[in-house]
Order: structure tokens, then C-alpha cells, then sequence
């Protein structure tokens, strides 16, 4: 049976392929999307129609028409701009008292403790909800979702926390849940890049790569990745579930903490590298299984430097 929820309605900020299906999502379960924000306005106003919400043009009206605020947006400039951490003139805590703001964007630790500043001076509650899934998991409720800041305000807001995942854990105060999400990427990204260089070198001394690949999976080249992205990398088949250009973002942000932790990560450093040198080639909007662009013999040559 599907939830009716009687006390909160919904606003979402951020409705790309991520934000879009978690409406969708919530939407089935009997929660009211009361509006919809996001930078292209059509696709606000395609998914407005769709759920009956309105298309809001400005931030502030979001939070006027909503008791929860969920946002999805792409990186740490943009939670400082709609949260209005720069001084701009509309944001989502304008006459935001009582609102909670369920952020999961991955973003520094440090964005969202400067967005959880920001909301207790306005009286408003924010959580990070960092999600370690895909557009599949989004639109059928079954996201892996990492929680952190006040436990008091995770439990208002757990059971729509929960039609959205199905694993759900709390990991502790503001920030700790985006240093975990940051080590998932940074481990993921390392996995990937691995992957496609195995793959390569199996393909340039002649293996057959479905035979090595069943191999890898009945060994300890096994992993999520393999599963994942193995074929998709053998194929060529790269349409964006998580893009290049996040990989390198997010590799940049585990980098950060590195750093601040006095460690050096050269395996993180070297997938940052080929990350970066994808959005350089214009190929920041392939799937990151597309890193195999760069390490298959044949295909790598297409994006090496013209002879001077």
C-alpha cells in the first residue's frame, strides 16, 4: 500500500537524471511534490506537468511551497549559490524557518557544514543524504543512501528516507557522511580505472574478453565495477549513469581530504588524472566506464596529440 503522507509536502531542487526520478519515486509512494527548481527551467517544467507540482522560477519559492527540500545539485559552488552562502539575492533560506533541506549532492564536508551553519541562523534543519547509486536505484526506491548531521532531524524525515533506499545508514554528525561517500567514489573510480586497463591489455595480447572477464569474476579481479561496467567497456556502450566529469570531481575531492590528512593517495592521483584528461578530450559526458577509451590500444590512439 502506498504512503500517504499527511504532514509534509515535498520540493525538490535539482532535477536532472538523478533529482527527476526521486520525485518520480516519492510520487508513487503518495508523497505531494509541491514544486520543482532547476537551472533549465524546461526540464522544471516538464516534470512540474508530469507530477502535478508547480515549476518554480525563483528558490525562495520552493521553500515557501514545501516542508522538505530536496536537493540534487552538481557540486560545492552550486550548494553555496542556492543556499545563498554568497551573498545572492534569492535562495532556499529565504523565510526558511521550520524547513528541513535533505542535501545529496556529493560535495566537500566542508560545503555541507557551511550549508548546516547557514540553515540553524535561518532556524532551519539540514541533512546530507549522500547516495551511492545510480538512476535505476532513484527511480525504484532502492538507493543506498548515507546520512549525515542531527539524528533528531534524520528521524523527522526517515520515512521518506526510506521510501527512497533500500539500505539507509546513519553515519554520524554533519560531514562524516560526505567523507564516506568521497572514499566510495575514490575506491570506485580506482576500481574502474584498474578495470579498463586489464581489459586493454587482455584485448592487446590477443585474450578473449568475455572469457576474461567470466575469469575475473571467479577470481580476485572480481568487483562491483566488473559487473557494472565490463561489458559496457568491451562494447563501447558508455550512456551516462555516472559521468566522467563527476569521477574526476569527486577523485579531486577525496584528494583534498588526502591532503588535509597528510596522506598520499598515488592510485587515486593517477585515476584523478585520466578523469581530468576525459573532460579535457570533451568525453566528461561519457559514462566513467569510458575511461576504457583511453587504454584500449586501438581506441587510444584516436586521442593522442597531433605529430608537431
Amino acid at each position: 500500500m502506498k504512503e500517504k503522507s499527511s504532514k509534509n509536502t515535498l520540493g525538490f531542487v535539482g532535477v536532472g537524471r538523478m533529482g527527476s526520478n526521486m520525485a518520480r519515486r516519492l510520487k508513487d509512494q503518495g508523497y505531494a511534490i509541491g514544486a520543482v527548481y532547476d537551472v533549465r527551467a524546461e526540464a522544471a517544467e516538464q516534470l512540474a506537468i508530469e507530477l502535478g507540482a508547480r515549476a518554480c522560477g525563483r528558490l525562495s519559492e520552493v521553500t515557501g511551497l514545501s516542508d522538505v527540500i530536496v536537493t540534487v545539485v552538481t557540486d560545492d559552488a552550486s550548494m553555496r549559490s542556492i543556499f545563498g552562502l554568497d551573498a545572492e539575492p534569492d535562495h532556499l533560506l529565504v523565510d526558511a524557518a521550520g524547513k528541513i533541506f535533505v542535501n545529496c549532492a556529493t560535495i566537500s564536508p566542508q560545503g555541507h557544514l557551511d550549508v548546516e551553519k547557514a540553515a540553524r541562523a535561518a532556524r532551519a534543519h539540514s541533512l546530507e543524504a549522500c547516495m551511492a547509486s545510480s538512476i535505476t536505484q532513484a527511480r525504484q526506491g532502492t538507493l543506498y543512501l548515507m546520512i549525515g548531521g542531527d539524528k533528531a532531524v534524520f528521524k523527522k524525515v526517515e520515512p521518506c528516507l526510506r521510501k527512497m533506499s533500500a539500505a539507509l545508514r546513519y553515519v554520524g554528525g554533519t560531514g562524516e557522511a560526505a567523507k564516506v561517500k568521497a572514499l566510495v567514489n575514490m575506491v570506485m573510480n580506482i576500481n574502474t580505472a584498474g578495470l579498463a586497463e586489464g581489459l586493454a591489455l587482455g584485448e592487446a595480447t590477443g585474450l578473449d574478453l568475455a572469457t576474461l572477464r567470466e575469469i575475473f569474476s571467479q577470481t580476485g579481479a572480481n568487483s562491483r565495477v566488473l559487473e557494472t561496467d565490463g561489458e559496457d567497456m568491451q562494447n563501447r556502450e558508455h550512456s551516462c549513469y555516472f559521468s566522467a566529469a563527476h569521477a574526476a570531481k569527486d577523485s579531486g575531492i577525496a584528494l583534498d581530504l588526502g591532503r588535509s590528512a597528510g596522506l598520499v593517495l598515488p592510485l587515486a592521483t593517477a585515476t584523478k588524472a585520466q578523469y581530468d584528461r576525459m573532460v579535457a578530450l570533451g568525453l566528461g559526458e561519457l559514462d566513467k566506464s569510458g575511461i576504457a577509451e583511453l587504454t584500449f590500444r586501438e581506441r587510444a590512439k584516436a586521442h593522442q596529440p597531433s605529430p608537431g
